[in-house]
């Protein structure tokens, strides 16, 4: 196979900044869209600029397809009075290494803001801040993104008119708060703004006051997170649609107003069909194309079903402009079916259950983030020991990966954003820029190829060779040192 060839030219404007337009007056009028009520007050912020210092010049999709595949740390963060009151250890820079060594490529980690606030002002419990930020800094420390949400957090998000000012005064304080906290942080940090929100108890099709306030909860979110500045004005944030339901979303959902463009991913879940995924009282045990026994097996929710669903989400959003996060999924273990070969027959049709649908997810454009409650016994969902990072349920997570490979070695698939003619790479924005006296750029390739990398001056010249080597399927950095370049500026004419 004959090498593809990066070229990349070098001329002055690396090192000039170029301005922004599109913040400023609107960026303002859009904070004041939020104002104090009940008696509570948004907490005081400090006046800084906009920074783009780490937040490349990448669309939500264009981000979106460096995180394939991503993982849960649920039931931990998440845990209403607090980290280790739902069973699981703490969380560790270990367990992290091992998720990031199993080739995941992004970290969900739910939280429960509301463990030790103090109610009268919502304000977070300093403590809990500084483990959350602790658990963040383990994921970016292993070079994966990370995503920090308020979860279910004891159920506060009622989207009724008697609640919304309530609610969407509470998302702002606590958004805030949360947002000035990771302000300096860069794009590999994900803010996504709530989680399942719904009436308690009510699973039917929602109504017009229903998905109107719960709209206007990420309007809420969107506007506190861009009213902090910095990096927050260009951070990559994900919305949800009702209850994360993919059809009440492609029905009901309203984009919220944001200051930037191609910044927004939109969250739905996927758990069909429930009888297989979920329900543990269920005697549903197989699923798909292969299943034997009508009685054990759903009549609905099967391949096509999973691949309609989903195409749904690439039509309505994707194809707009939004990157879509299926921010969880799974189907739990059956341990205790009679005998050991009704066990591995089950554990079969789970994990094809979890092969076609992470598959149909990459294959239509979606980020699959597994769910993994750190349980691994009977109608568990864990996919990992918590205590030591083992992987417990090794044939899920090797399925996960060998989908994932495959859709990025398939050109049919359409995972990567490429040349219009070519199919083959991607080369991102480089960071930083400006810069001095060093920058990265990071590009992708959608096949294991002979790749040279050079770097061009304005005259023509070859001034650097980056990379002349076999690179593997996947993202790659490297680094531009400008220091030996000086000259070759001076000598422009």
């Amino acid at each position: 196979m004959k090498p593809f060839i990066l070229i990349l030219l070098f001329i002055l404007t690396l090192f000039t900044a170029q301005a922004e337009t599109i913040i400023g007056k609107s960026f303002h009028s859009l904070s004041d869209d939020v104002t104090p009520v009940n008696g509570y007050s948004k907490i005081q912020l400090d006046s800084i600029p906009p920074d783009e210092t780490g937040m490349r010049n990448m669309t939500s999709i264009q981000l979106s397809k460096e995180m394939v595949p991503g993982w849960n740390a649920g039931n931990s963060l998440d845990a209403i009075g607090g980290e280790t009151a739902w069973g699981n250890p703490l969380i560790t820079q270990n367990l992290i290494d091992s998720v990031k060594a199993a080739g995941f490529k992004t970290v969900r980690i739910p939280i429960a803001w509301s463990n030790g606030m103090d109610t009268s002002t919502f304000s977070i419990n300093p403590t809990l801040m500084a483990r959350v930020e602790e658990v963040v800094n383990y994921v970016l420390n292993d070079s994966m993104y990370a995503i920090i949400n308020i979860h279910w957090d004891g159920g506060w998000m009622q989207p009724t008119y008697a609640k919304q000012e309530y609610v969407n005064n509470r998302l702002a304080v606590l958004w805030q708060q949360i947002a000035v906290r990771f302000r300096d942080y860069d794009d590999h940090l994900i803010f996504a703004g709530t989680n399942e929100v719904m009436v308690d108890g009510n699973y039917g099709t929602p109504t017009q006051e229903y998905c109107t306030v719960q709209n206007s909860f990420n309007q809420t979110f969107v506007t506190a997170i861009r009213s902090t500045s910095g990096r927050n004005v260009y951070r990559h944030l994900a919305v949800q649609g009702f209850n994360t339901n993919i059809n009440y979303t492609v029905s009901y959902f309203t984009a919220p107003k944001d200051v930037v463009i191609n910044r927004l991913m939109v969250e739905v879940h996927y758990y069909d069909p429930y009888n297989f995924t979920l329900n543990e009282n269920s005697s549903i045990t197989q699923w798909g194309k292969n299943a034997t026994v009508p009685l054990k097996t759903e009549t609905c929710a099967n391949e096509s079903y999973v691949d309609a669903q989903f195409q749904k989400m690439k039509t309505k959003f994707i194809d707009s402009g939004y990157a879509v996060l299926l921010g969880e999924y799974g189907a739990i273990a059956r341990l205790n079916l009679g005998s050991a070969t009704l066990n591995d027959e089950h554990a079969e049709f789970r994990r094809y259950y979890i092969e076609y649908v992470t598959g149909s997810m990459v294959k239509h454009g979606l980020v699959p983030v597994i769910w993994d409650n750190g349980y691994t016994g009977d109608k568990s969902l864990g996919l990992f020991n918590r205590q030591t990072g083992s992987h417990v349920y090794r044939s899920i997570i090797k399925t996960i990966m060998d989908v994932v490979d495959t859709a990025y070695s398939s050109t049919d698939i359409g995972l990567l954003e490429s040349f219009p003619n070519t199919k083959i790479f991607a080369l991102h924005q480089n960071y930083p820029n400006p810069w001095n006296p060093s920058t990265t750029i990071s590009f992708t390739i959608s096949k294991s190829s002979d790749v040279i990398f050079k770097v061009y001056d304005a005259l023509g010249q070859v001034v650097q060779t980056l990379v002349d080597s076999k690179l593997s399927t996947g993202n790659h950095v490297v680094t531009l040192e400008g220091q030996n370049l000086i000259h070759i500026l001076k000598n422009i004419k």
